[in-house]
């Protein structure tokens, strides 16, 4: 049966570096009140011209040229993202018109943080079922156009990026084996920008009191967080007839050490198995699993032959994994 291979990822981040020291006009002794709390050291910022799919753009080429293949080889597109150029149309299509996809299908899929996962795993089914051949699956937030920066409890902790793979059906031992994703929208109202649509449209009246930035319950999410990413290895590992012990790495959704180190505690997991990058550019929701997956992918920690778990959660609520051998 076919399935999915990976043979090209990429990243795409803007230039502007926001160290914690820029949260000192709300937070004293911010940086080490901001890594202390998340490990978090800076993060990036787009430039008021900037959009995401823009970095969108910049992440599906710099795969595309890793891949070795142009762009018109790809025939599907899946943006994940929760922070779009518009309501409409799709984020996906401005990429497809930027690297010259003609031969594509696009369209953008809203897991919040999970994004990236979710994407992934439609990628997969849809070249497992036949109807793609070489799919683009890109993360990609820029959260700095929607927090709150009068809420220390979630602005210092977000950054901009995005981050693309481009998976190709392939037969053979490597690429994605597994998947799981769920949802409880029970859930829902942990994570929301109250404002930002048909329930709630934004008005001068919304905007004067936040209700168009990002909100989050911290304290109910990393209760989830903690409880769902334990059950979702044990899925993944049962699914695949392993351990987490056989696993030579994992790459979690990069949003607080914290999160990471009590996970590690529970299944007895090593914590220098769990790749982390999070102290560069904070939690950047969609990018954030494919940016890690990038970096340790293209300088060497991650070699051939290698299983790797790659996990993400956010609002919804979601959360999925992805095991890949490489």
């Amino acid at each position: 049966m076919k399935h999915s291979q990976i043979i090209g990822s990429g990243a795409g981040l803007p230039e502007r570096v926001v160290g914690n020291d820029f949260f000192s006009y709300l937070i004293d002794n911010a940086d080490e009140w901001i890594a202390s709390r998340t490990g978090i050291r800076e993060r990036r910022f787009v430039q008021p011209n900037e959009s995401t799919a823009d970095l969108a753009v910049r992440a599906a080429k710099a795969a595309l040229a890793d891949a070795g293949i142009a762009g018109s080889e790809i025939d599907c597109i899946v943006v994940g993202t929760s922070t779009p150029d518009m309501i409409l149309p799709a984020t996906a299509c401005m990429v497809q018109k930027e690297i010259g996809a003609t031969n594509a299908f696009a369209f953008d899929l809203n897991s919040v943080c999970g994004s990236f996962i979710f994407s992934m795993d439609t990628a997969d089914s849809f070249i497992r079922a036949g109807k793609a051949t070489t799919a683009l699956v890109i993360g990609a937030d820029t959260y700095s156009k929607i927090l709150n920066f009068e809420d220390k409890t979630t602005c210092p902790l977000f950054g901009d990026g995005a981050a693309a793979v481009i998976l190709r059906a392939g037969e053979g031992e490597t690429g994605i084996q597994h998947t799981f994703i769920r949802s409880d929208g029970n859930g829902w109202p942990l994570i929301q920008v109250p404002s930002s649509g048909s329930r709630k449209p934004i008005t001068a009246e919304t905007i004067a009191a936040r209700e168009n930035t990002f909100y989050m319950a911290g304290k109910q999410v990393y209760i989830f967080a903690t409880e769902a990413i334990p059950e979702l290895i044990k899925t993944v590992c049962d699914q695949a007839g392993i351990t987490p012990g056989d696993l030579d790495w994992l790459i979690p959704h990069q949003a607080n050490l914290r999160i990471i180190d009590s996970v590690a505690k529970k299944h007895n997991i090593p914590k220098e198995k769990f790749l982390v990058n999070l102290q560069k550019y904070g939690n950047t929701a969609a990018a954030s699993v494919g940016l890690a997956f990038d970096e340790f992918r293209r300088n060497g920690t991650i070699k051939p032959g290698q299983l790797v778990l790659v996990m993400g959660f956010g609002g919804g609520l979601s959360w999925g994994g992805l095991l890949i051998r490489f």
